[in-house]
C-alpha cells in the first residue's frame, strides 16, 4: 500500500532513530493520506451521504480537523443516513439512472431520471413498483420491435453462460443466471446484455467500494490514534529528566513500534486488493474485446467506453448526482495510483437506435427539467 509504505519510510522509522524527526512531519504527512482518501471518497463512495459528508470536510475553513472529524465519527455517522429508506432510494435511483441506456431502456432511464429529480414519495414509488414497471414496458417494446430477439446468436449465448460461470462479479453471475434460468426465453438473454450485465457490474462496483471504504477508513482511524499517542510519547521522552529518559524512550519506541505494526496487515490487504482490480480490469477487457467484436443491437450497450463517474457537488456539499459512470474496480482508494482499469478504461452504454417512450412515461415527465 502506498501510503502504508510512505509512512513506514519517512514517519515510523525516523521517530525511532533517537526522535530526529519532529512530530508535525508525521501530523503532515498523515493528514496529507488522509485528504486524498476522503477526495476519493468524495467522488467514488456510491452513497450520496457519504460523498456529501466528505466533501464538507475537505471544503472546511478547518480542513486538517474536519478530516479528522469524519474519519473518526463523521463517516459511520454518514454510513447510518445512508442506510435509511430515503437514502436508500434515492442511491438506487441514480445507480439505475447511470447504468440504463436511453436508446435501448428508455422507460426506465425516464422513470429513474424522474425519480432522482422528484421527491421522496416519488423515490419510493419508483423502488416499490415504478421500476419493475418500466422494466416491463421496456421489454415488451423491445419483444414488439423483434429485432433485438433476431439478432441473438449461440455465441451470445455461450457468452451468457461464460459470465454465469466464471465472472468475478456476484452481482453479474446471478444476473447471468436469471437470464440461462429454466423457463427463461430470448428476452431474458436480451435483456442481460442490453441492461443486465451492466447493471450488475456497477452494483459490484459499488459493493466493493463501500468494503473498501469501510476497511480503510477503520484502518486510518487506528492508525491515526497510534500515531498521536506515538508523538504523545515522543515528547515525554524529550521533556524527560536524566532519570526517566530511558524508560520514556523505550515507551516512545514501542508506542512507534505498534505504529509501524499496523502496516503489514495494510500492505497486504492493498497488495489482495490490488490483484483483485486487476483480475477484474482483465476480465472486463475481455467483456468490451467481445463487445467489439459482435454485431447486433444487442452488445451496443456495452460495447463503447464512456467517461469516469463523477458526482456533482455543489459548494455547500449538497450531492448533485451522477454525471456519467465507467467501471474502475477500485484496487487502493485514495492512494493517488492510477489502477489497471484507469488506464485500459471500461465498458459502458454507446448509444444504439433511439426508441420513444410510451405514452404513460411522457404523462409522468417534469414539466421543467434543469
Amino acid at each position: 500500500m502506498a501510503f502504508a509504505a510512505a509512512l513506514s519510510s519517512s514517519v515510523l522509522l525516523a521517530p525511532l532513530a533517537a526522535f530526529a524527526a519532529p512530530a508535525a512531519a508525521t501530523a503532515t504527512s498523515s493528514a496529507a493520506a488522509d485528504l486524498v482518501f476522503v477526495r476519493w471518497l468524495s467522488i467514488k463512495d456510491p452513497r450520496q451521504t457519504v460523498r456529501s459528508a466528505a466533501w464538507t470536510a475537505i471544503i472546511s475553513s478547518a480542513q486538517d480537523r474536519a478530516i479528522a472529524q469524519f474519519l473518526t465519527g463523521g463517516y459511520q455517522s454518514a454510513k447510518m443516513r445512508a442506510t435509511t429508506t430515503q437514502a436508500r432510494n434515492l442511491d438506487f435511483a441514480k445507480r439505475v439512472q447511470a447504468t440504463s441506456v436511453p436508446e435501448v431502456s428508455p422507460e426506465v432511464h425516464e422513470a429513474a431520471r424522474f425519480a432522482v429529480d422528484g421527491t421522496d414519495t416519488d423515490r419510493t414509488h419508483f423502488a416499490r413498483t415504478g421500476y419493475a414497471a418500466a422494466k416491463q414496458r421496456d421489454r415488451l417494446a423491445r419483444e414488439a420491435d423483434g429485432e433485438y430477439a433476431r439478432a441473438l446468436s449461440q455465441f451470445d449465448r455461450d457468452f451468457v453462460a461464460a459470465v454465469r460461470d466464471h465472472d468475478p462479479g456476484e452481482q453479474v453471475r446471478a444476473s447471468a443466471a436469471w437470464a440461462l434460468r429454466t423457463g427463461a426465453t430470448d428476452s431474458d438473454v436480451v435483456e442481460f446484455l442490453t441492461y443486465g450485465w451492466i447493471n450488475g457490474a456497477a452494483l459490484d462496483l459499488d459493493l466493493r467500494r463501500a468494503r473498501l471504504a469501510d476497511s480503510d477508513t477503520a484502518w486510518r482511524t487506528t492508525v491515526n490514534r497510534l500515531v498521536t499517542e506515538a508523538q504523545a510519547a515522543e515528547q515525554a521522552a524529550l521533556a524527560a529528566g536524566q532519570e526517566g529518559a530511558k524508560q520514556a524512550r523505550a515507551a516512545a519506541a514501542r508506542a512507534w513500534e505498534a505504529v509501524g505494526d499496523q502496516t503489514g496487515p495494510a500492505r497486504s490487504a492493498w497488495s489482495d486488493a490490488e490483484a483483485v482490480a486487476q483480475a477484474q480490469a482483465e476480465n472486463w477487457r475481455a467483456v468490451a474485446a467481445a463487445a467489439l467484436a459482435a454485431t447486433g443491437p444487442n452488445w451496443a450497450p456495452i460495447g463503447r467506453p464512456r467517461r469516469h463517474q463523477r458526482f456533482r457537488v455543489d459548494s455547500r456539499g449538497r450531492d448533485r448526482g451522477d454525471t456519467g459512470r465507467v467501471l474502475e474496480w477500485p484496487a487502493e482508494p485514495g492512494s493517488g495510483r492510477r489502477t489497471a482499469d484507469d488506464r485500459r478504461g471500461a465498458l459502458i452504454p454507446a448509444r444504439p437506435r433511439p426508441r420513444a417512450m410510451s405514452s404513460d412515461m411522457a404523462a409522468r415527465r417534469p414539466k421543467t427539467h434543469t
